[in-house]
């Protein structure tokens, strides 16, 4: 007979979701109430407002997009790309590939300015393209490539752009609340992220903000926007400035709710204290997975503090391990993707996952299984290595 989930209680350090915390749960659980209740758009209001801050910016169309950071994507690619288009997008991981399906779903060409996976967007290649193809009215990019766990050059991309009189499209689902977004600064003109990284909120919502030259480009379009849903002429409505608030769809309100309280977080830790202290338990772990003869996958001055690739020694079972893991640790880790699938495993320490505890439990339980594989590691030396980096 079927009965009621009751999930086991795991430790999330993979590439996301990470752990949420009980603030954020306890606000998913309170009372619902109306998408349209004046109560509930006096939250709306000031979850915008936290947005702009987490975001670092003044844009007056900052909003949580009613489903999660693939949706915000679409979003920003779905109404700045018209049919014929010419779009240039940095691929240097998985998540560039799909900005590449959604510039071809929009009836645009995507001129692809690819890095290898590892290594951050490269400034000049992109320089380059905007050289073959002057047209070309928009530059996409991740900012932090999950798949990797690399960080490329947010603020020089969207120099570049502007120089050449696009618009920049940026993917900072990773980066918001772990490393600096900083979407004025830059001059990035339409960003998207998602709740279930370093925000620490459950799944299912993405944050997204644009620029007043990105709004000036979606009120001049000749096309339909190709989602309705997703048509940010009509979202306005709803989630717009000076506005009655007229329906558009109804509101995750709990998930709106626990994003709030997520925010609340954040905005109470500080920008800085948060990047901070991804920094600190990031040299922590690293210091102790190096300790017990393990290497990282990704050159320091590159490197994700929220997600670390860490490269599987030889002979090791991907697989068994992160099985071993799950199975007599509860805890998860991340298998690699694409092209790094087998050879390293994507350690996440975002958000409320990222800290002390997460970091000598995960070092402590990843010697036991490779031990148990009969893997070379040092053993016993990795928990002392991060508590010396912490003192």
């Amino acid at each position: 007979m079927t009965s009621s989930f009751f999930p086991p209680q795991r430790t999330l350090m993979g590439p996301g979701p990470s752990d949420v915390s009980p603030r954020v749960l306890g606000a998913l659980s309170r009372p619902t109430i109306g998408h349209l209740d004046p109560l509930f758009v006096q939250l709306m209001d000031e979850v915008k407002s936290l947005l702009q801050q987490a975001f670092q910016t003044d844009n007056e169309l900052t909003l949580p997009v009613s489903a999660p950071g693939s949706a915000g994507m679409e979003a920003c690619f779905v109404n700045l790309i018209s049919p014929g288009d010419k779009v240039i997008v940095c691929q240097n991981g998985v998540f560039g590939g799909r900005m590449k399906e959604n510039v071809e779903r929009c009836g645009a060409s995507a001129i692809m300015v690819e890095d290898t996976w590892g290594e951050p967007v490269s400034i000049d290649k992109a320089r380059a393209a905007f050289d073959q193809h002057p047209d070309a009215s928009i530059l996409a990019f991740v900012h932090a490539e999950t798949s990797t766990g690399v960080r490329s050059d947010a603020g020089a991309l969207c120099a570049l752009a502007q120089e050449r009189g696009a618009l920049s499209i940026v993917d900072t689902v990773t980066s918001l609340g772990g490393i600096a977004v900083e979407v004025d600064n830059w001059g990035a003109d339409a960003v998207y992220s998602g709740t279930q990284k370093c925000l620490s909120c459950v799944p299912g919502i993405s944050p997204v903000t644009f620029s007043g030259r990105a709004v000036e480009r979606i009120q001049a379009r000749q096309h339909k926007v190709q989602s309705w849903f997703l048509d940010m002429q009509l979202v306005m409505g709803y989630w717009g400035a000076n506005t009655k608030r007229a329906y558009h769809h109804t509101a995750p309100v709990n998930a709106v709710y626990a994003l709030h309280e997520s925010l609340l977080m954040l905005q109470d830790e500080g920008l800085e204290h948060a990047h901070q202290r991804h920094w600190r338990n990031h040299l922590a772990l690293v210091a102790g997975l190096e300790a017990m003869g393990l290497s990282m996958a990704v050159s320091p001055e590159h490197r994700l503090p929220q997600l670390n690739l860490v490269s599987i020694p030889e002979g090791v079972d991907d697989a068994a391990v992160r099985v071993a893991l799950l199975n007599d640790f509860d805890l998860e880790i991340g298998a690699g993707l694409g092209a790094l699938a087998g050879k390293t495993w994507r350690i996440g320490l975002m958000g409320h996952s990222s800290c002390t505890r997460n970091v000598l439990f995960c070092l402590s339980a990843l010697e036991s299984v490779l031990t148990r594989q009969g893997a070379d590691v040092v053993q016993g030396v990795a928990q002392a290595a991060a508590e010396a980096a912490y003192a």
